[in-house]
């Protein structure tokens, strides 16, 4: 299968989904990682046009670590904006080309605007992607179904109760290692606000498993809109 990840800021996904991206390769399965913002603004001192490139740097190497295909769409940090036909476009795009499965993205309720914003792009753009006269000029035939949707957890799992869970646990050292890449934001979370954050991620992953009976899991929702829904179980 082709398994579709947008996240919104790099390191998101590797939060949210790393360990079920991670089984998913490991499955045999091709896996591509969009971060839809570059990050720019995520640091006090590193000056924006610096820090989107570290960033970038820092997603290319996480996704390397599972044989993933990284694409960054580079919207400044606390631009993204659904209703703006630019992103839904952009990530029309990426959908004709991978022809996915299925997507993963954020819940239309999480900590911040951006990553809300990504939720309701991502869901415009996989019904925008099956219209073959909406912007036909890629290249790319129209893909031909709306994919599912499996909403990620939000960060640090509040306000958010999984309908299905993925047993991460033989890739939880992976989905650490994938974290570990983003340097720049593991520094200035513990120099400036005292988080650890590899330990972060590692505690809401062992709190999943013990929702699930496994040692380390990852929550989704799936998307409940018609034509979506499906019989089979499509995460792993």
């Amino acid at each position: 299968m082709n398994i579709l990840a947008v996240g919104c800021h790099p390191d998101d996904l590797e939060i949210g989904c790393g360990g079920t991206l991670a089984k998913l390769s490991a499955q045999g399965h091709q896996v591509t990682m969009v971060h839809v913002a570059n990050g720019d603004k995520g640091h006090k001192i590193i000056e924006p046009e610096q820090l989107k490139q570290i960033r970038r740097l820092e997603a290319k190497a996480a996704g390397n670590l599972i044989g993933a295909e990284v694409v960054s769409l580079d919207i400044p940090d606390l631009s993204v904006k659904s209703d703006q036909d630019d992103l839904v476009v952009k990530l029309v795009e990426v959908i004709r080309r991978v022809k996915p499965d299925y997507m993963i993205t954020h819940p239309p309720e999480d900590y911040m605007k951006d990553h809300m914003e990504v939720s309701k792009a991502v869901f415009d753009a996989s019904f925008a992607a099956t219209v073959p006269h909406y912007h036909n000029s890629f290249g790319e035939d129209a893909h031909d179904k709306v994919v599912p949707i499996y909403y990620m957890d939000t960060l640090a799992g509040v306000g958010f109760l999984p309908t299905e869970y993925v047993d991460i646990s033989e890739h939880m050292e992976t989905k650490i290692q994938m974290n570990d890449c983003h340097q720049s934001q593991i520094k200035w979370l513990y120099e400036h606000d005292g988080i650890d954050f590899l330990d972060f991620v590692r505690t809401v992953s062992k709190f999943r498993g013990l929702q699930c009976g496994k040692a380390y899991a990852e929550g989704f929702k799936q998307c409940q809109a018609w034509p979506r829904l499906t019989t089979v179980r499509l995460l792993p």
